[in-house]
């Protein structure tokens, strides 16, 4: 009787969904892999059809997709996706969401409100993932509404080299937007030397969304200039207002740095209105020509999440490489 030799050799399969092709483009660059090439198409009444053209058999397969508006499609296409893929054998299955849809409602403000964020984690575990990959999380918590491995990446270093770079770092400050954020500022400043930090108090109407009350600069600004971070900028009224009040405050210049340029409705011509002088986002969602301006510098988290899914494919440290630390 002839022997029986079984091979089994790890392929890296990167797919994606129609929210952010370029960016899939870019990683698959860094990979040095070809995207699986996806048959995606919509229906006339916008049901959603996937099919992979190849087989996908045991493969650790990456499904990136950006959640971009029209948001729930994004979701939803990702989710039809991974459900493709458990049903075609793939092995092991990571989403790569750059940005995680209904991140904000990670908790109940007020009773009978739902936590999306969870909701999401359910939807993408039912659908079959083993894993998710995200950037720049809204609240660190929502790790733990996923039953599975989290790879929480940060943007943080990128952009804090950037600026770093940029400004004479004895004269920075790095502002938090509100008092949620005053950690995600200390680790700027420990990555930027030690500079000093301050934030802004403000409050909010929680029957009114995207709207907030921006109050009084807390700590030391004056002359100084000062980098106000926070993870996204949805409307940028919040942001904004922020840059008033760092004005009003006497500070000299003032920089906006953010991971996810969301920019929803009157936000591009706030902030080419408001007197920043620059604004530095990632490309984690698609930016449009037509939202681009003179002000605005995107950095591209290609690298970060290249690394981050080799690592994942080598069994190696993604924690060593992203923990937001140099």
């Amino acid at each position: 009787m002839s022997e029986l030799r079984l091979t089994s050799e790890k392929r890296l399969r990167l797919f994606t969904g129609r929210g952010f092709p370029e960016l899939a483009d870019e990683v698959a660059s860094e990979l040095g892999v070809p995207l699986t090439p996806t048959s995606a198409y919509d229906f006339a009444n916008g049901e959603i059809f996937v099919r992979f053209e190849e087989s996908v058999r045991g493969c650790d397969a990456f499904v990136l997709q950006s959640h971009a508006a029209p948001v729930n499609k994004q979701i939803m296409e990702q989710l039809i996706m991974v459900d493709a893929l458990k049903r075609a054998s793939a092995k092991r299955i990571t989403v790569v969401a750059p940005f995680y849809g209904y991140a904000r409602q990670d908790k109940k403000h007020r009773g009978r409100e739902p936590i999306s964020a969870r909701l999401m984690a359910d939807l993408y575990k039912t659908a079959g993932a083993d894993r998710l990959m995200v950037v720049d999380l809204h609240t660190s918590q929502i790790q733990g509404f996923f039953d599975g491995p989290v790879d929480h990446l940060f943007a943080l270093p990128m952009l804090a080299n950037y600026v770093g770079s940029k400004v004479d770092r004895s004269m920075l400050t790095i502002v938090s937007p509100d008092s949620g954020r005053v950690r995600v500022a200390e680790r700027w400043s420990e990555l930027l030397g030690g500079c000093p930090i301050a934030f802004i108090h403000k409050t909010r109407d929680p029957l009114i969304p995207n709207e907030s009350v921006t109050g009084r600069v807390v700590g030391d600004v004056t002359g100084r200039t000062c980098v106000v971070i926070d993870d996204m900028i949805d409307t940028a009224g919040t942001i904004t207002k922020a840059v008033d009040a760092l004005f009003e405050g006497g500070a000299k210049d003032v920089i906006i740095a953010a991971t996810h340029a969301v920019f929803s409705g009157p936000a591009v011509e706030r902030l080419k209105e408001s007197r920043a002088v620059e604004i530095v986002v990632t490309n984690s969602l698609p930016i449009a020509e037509d939202k681009r301006f003179d002000k605005l510098t995107v950095l591209t988290i290609a690298p970060l999440l290249g690394r981050a899914i080799r690592e994942v494919f080598e069994d190696g440290s993604v924690t060593s490489l992203f923990d937001g630390h140099s």
